[in-house]
């Protein structure tokens, strides 16, 4: 049997427990090049531990659709994690709040076109679902040599509605 989740519009309020929220949304902070280019300046709180460094990957995650079953939850806790389409196509970000080292009651998200998130170093997090192809990411994260991810099967999983 699935527990059901439905998914809310991404916003800066409602995410902020998890991560930041990355848009060129509202005036810049600035503007450089000549006035030409507007700076949406420091929008994502970068942590990459102690023994660990920035890395950018390029990820092509295969497209899924609604509803979608969240059957498994991860968290990497000793870094961030930023995703950023490149692509206007809206994807599905899946978290939850830590409880004593498990994933508590998850929240479902739908961001809007050229929207992407920071995870906070902890987040409980589903895995990248693009809702159609490609599903290409820039992907801001920790390379180090210690381990970094913990995962958890959801049983009973969530049934994901728009």
């Amino acid at each position: 049997m699935n527990r059901t989740l439905t998914c809310a519009p991404l916003t800066a309020e409602a995410f902020a427990p998890f991560g930041d929220v990355l848009e060129c949304a509202g005036p810049p902070d600035r503007l450089i090049n000549a006035g030409l280019c507007g700076r949406f300046h420091d929008r994502a709180r970068m942590e990459f531990g102690p023994d660990g460094r920035a890395g950018l990957s390029l990820f092509n995650a295969e497209a899924r659709s609604l509803p979608y079953t969240l059957d498994l939850l991860e968290q990497h806790p000793e870094g961030s994690q930023a995703f950023v389409p490149m692509t206007p196509a809206p994807f599905l970000v899946t978290v939850a709040p830590d409880e004593g080292g498990q994933p508590g009651t998850p929240s479902a998200f739908l961001t809007a076109p050229y929207q992407g998130i920071n995870l906070h170093r902890g987040t409980w997090h589903g895995v990248l679902t693009p809702l159609s192809a490609p599903g290409i990411f820039a992907v801001v994260d920790r390379i180090g040599e210690t381990p970094n991810l913990h995962e958890v099967l959801l049983d009973p999983p969530y049934l994901v509605v728009s």
